[in-house]
């Protein structure tokens, strides 16, 4: 997570493996690994490679060496490996397993991933930020070449012969020599479980892989597909009741008064009152929720900004100490704006969006005696854990946080309000309960993505050459804010703002709205300068990682004989953020009648250095394309005076099957680089080649998230929007 990253944090697994299988009670893990049976247990010295990045902490925390910690090789040849991110639908189960069966030499499916719970596996920030790849990766990486080479000096032990002379291949340590070789499980078996590994760990280069960087279906997939899985609102536990929390009225409310008589006179209803924290267990949701509707609770709601005033209000509502970050400063834009033949000076903005994961908020929470068990859907496992023993007052050892897969994320879930809600209500009724989030609790009680407004001024030479680019973003984050072009006078800047709203991480996080403030801009200077779109990024740009997305997309886009009518309309837009880059090509056709705006066909070409499962990135390149066809297009949420006006699937837009154009992919695999992360940058490219697109075709600049004539925002003009 770089600075800027987690600056914008701030503001703003097999879960049944963890929960059926094992037992109930809290367990040390010296006694787990007994659980576990006979095995390998390696250490790593400090010079070992990869020993640097396993115990480099944050915080105070600090990440253990031992390959134990890690992983775990049975008596039986099967691997389990333990970590602390999750899965939340980007299928890293499956790519973190294939990269430590290729290090391990052992077969795909020999391998089970343990995550996301607290009690066993090693502790982690969370999964977040496009950070599984490039450092779990090599992180799990490291320990399995670490204990292959232990085991490959376990079997020299034995053979009396160099290990350099050995080979491992399919859970076995092979002398290719004299002819014989030893599982894994046959070396484990009764060896001294304690092996040093020092010096250099090599890694397969990935010109090497052979499980690393092929397709491989999801594992689990059968059990998603049939239903067999359970996420965290199917958690069942013995006894368990059903809770329901009354909420506020408004945001900022303060309760006046309360009367819970009628619901504490229902049959198996219990009220629990703690505070101002007011909910309702009983023996179904129905009930619960029933009771906590029968609650007689008076609010005073503070006036508050609304859609209408949004963006004066972002733009003024500066953070204390001036709300400005320190930037990137080159040059001097004044003085090259006063030499450049053209210049083009807008105000770019997008709207706050929900996150309308498919499985809202839940957790299970049950006490035994003064220990707590928690499942419930999170990115961040350990940072649930710390609030949970903080509003309980418990000590780390006596809180467990496990993350079944959950239905989705989107970075809508690093906190743990479910999580304490449901450990509140256990706490009270002395039972398991469950609380899951109704979708309008979802709409109005999580945060959102954070709503922005970019002011971009900048001037070229008349053959096309930037020479000034100023670039200043209020409240939506610094994600991605710096340009990937070649400017000599630059002013770029982050403006914290108190937000009107709750907000927090998303997907790609302001990557977005500053990738589609960029991106328009850039369009319109080539415009401008008379120059193809094309033509004129790739008169700007020297990196060649950028430039080579850009060409790949457009060639196959057919860029070259795009020309675009009054109704239909080709538009190109790149970006980069987290070591990856992204291009996309979109076709646009315009109803002027029916005032619509259908997407036809999008290609999109990706480059995040070597590619660990070609079938997993494109399989989030295409999600990435259809989840942000919602905000460019018509989500935003809608407020007024501290209430969401639309908190339900009914009143708020999102993609549906008509929406889905023709999706294009172009994997670029660098198997010269490193991986990089693939969750989140193939969402940046569509907003802004679509509208650059109905710019092609209409002459019209729509500066303002979402586009479409048909998602009108209280306060805004109808768009199509004029900038």
């Amino acid at each position: 997570m770089n600075d800027s990253e987690i600056a914008e944090f701030e503001c703003f697994q097999d879960g049944s493996w963890g929960s059926s299988r094992l037992p109930d009670v809290h367990v040390d893990r010296r006694d787990f690994l007994k659980l576990l049976g006979g095995g390998l247990i390696v250490c790593l010295t400090p010079h070992s490679a990869g020993a640097q990045e396993s115990g480099r902490g944050f915080g105070r925390h600090e990440l253990p060496k031992d390959v134990a910690a890690w992983l775990h090789i049975a008596a039986d040849g099967k691997v389990k490996v333990f970590t602390g991110k999750v899965e939340v639908g980007q299928n890293i189960r499956t790519s973190l397993a294939q990269q430590v069966a290729e290090e391990l030499r052992v077969p795909f499916d020999s391998i089970t991933m343990l995550m996301g719970d607290t009690e066993f596996v090693p502790w982690d920030m969370g999964t977040f930020g496009s950070r599984t790849t490039p450092t779990m990766g090599p992180q799990l990486r490291t320990m399995a070449a670490a204990a292959r080479e232990a085991l490959m000096a376990m079997a020299a032990d034995r053979w009396h012969v160099d290990a350099a002379k050995l080979t491992a291949a399919d859970s076995r340590v092979i002398d290719p020599a004299a002819g014989h070789s030893l599982t894994y499980g046959e070396l484990t078996r009764g060896q001294n479980l304690v092996k040093v590994v020092s010096g250099k760990v090599p890694l397969t280069p990935a010109t090497g892989w052979k499980i690393a960087g092929t397709p491989m279906p999801k594992v689990g997939i059968r059990d998603f597909v049939t239903g067999k899985h359970k996420f965290p609102s199917d958690i069942v536990r013995p006894g368990m009741l059903f809770g329901a929390v009354l909420r506020p009225e408004g945001f900022n409310a303060t309760l006046d008064s309360i009367d819970t008589s009628a619901a504490e006179k229902m049959p198996g209803v219990k009220v629990v009152r703690d505070g101002d924290f007011i909910g309702a267990v009983a023996p179904d949701v129905y009930t619960a929720q029933q009771a906590v509707a029968a609650i007689q609770a008076k609010w005073t709601v503070p006036e508050q900004p609304s859609n209408a005033n949004l963006f004066k209000v972002l733009k003024t509502a500066t953070e204390p100490g001036g709300g400005r970050r320190e930037g990137h400063l080159t040059g001097s834009v004044e003085q090259a704006m006063a030499t450049a033949d053209l210049k083009l000076e807008e105000r770019y903005t997008v709207q706050y969006i929900a996150h309308t994961p498919l499985e809202p908020r839940a957790a299970v929470a049950e006490w035994n005696g003064s220990n707590l068990t928690v499942w419930t859907g999170t990115q961040r496992p350990f940072g649930v854990r710390d609030e949970l023993m903080e509003a309980f007052n418990l000590p780390e050892s006596r809180v467990r946080v496990i993350q079944p897969d959950m239905g989705s994320g989107y970075g809508g879930k690093h906190t743990g309000e479910a999580a304490i809600e449901a450990a509140r209500l256990a706490k009270a009724a002395g039972k398991p309960i469950k609380l899951i989030w109704t979708r309008r609790e979802e709409f109005t009680w999580a945060y959102f993505r954070p709503a922005g407004l970019m002011e971009i001024r900048a001037g070229v030479h008349r053959d096309g050459r930037l020479v000034a680019w100023e670039h200043h973003n209020y409240n939506s984050g610094p994600s991605a804010l710096e340009t990937p072009y070649e400017v000599p006078n630059q002013i770029i800047q982050y403006h914290p703002v108190k937000s009107p709203l709750r907000q927090g991480s998303y997907r790609a996080l302001a990557a977005t709205a500053n990738n589609f403030a960029r991106e328009s801009h850039m369009d319109g200077l080539a415009h401008a300068a008379g120059m193809d779109p094309l033509e004129f990024r790739l008169k700007n740009l020297t990196n060649p990682r950028m430039r080579a997305v850009l060409q790949a997309a457009a060639g196959r886009f057919g860029w070259s004989n795009a020309r675009s009518t009054p109704t239909r309309g080709y538009g190109i837009a790149c970006g980069t953020d987290k070591g990856g880059y992204v291009a996309t090509c979109a076709e646009v056709e315009i109803d002027p009648a029916a005032r619509k705006i259908h997407i036809r066909r999008v290609v999109e070409a990706w480059e995040s250095g070597a590619v660990v499962n070609p079938n997993g990135i494109r399989n989030q390149i295409a999600g990435a394309i259809v989840q942000s066809i919602g905000g460019a297009l018509f989500e935003a949420i809608l407020f007024s005076n501290g209430r969401i006006l639309n908190p339900h699937f009914a009143q708020y837009r999102l993609p549906r099957f008509a929406d889905a154009p023709q999706i294009d992919v172009v994997l670029l695999d660098r198997k010269d680089l490193p991986s990089a992360g693939a969750g989140e940058i193939g969402i940046i490219g569509l907003a802004p080649a679509v509208g650059n697109a109905i710019f092609a075709a209409t002459g019209t600049r729509l500066c303002n998230m979402p586009m479409s004539p048909s998602a009108a925002v209280p306060g805004e003009p109808a768009s199509p929007l004029k900038c």
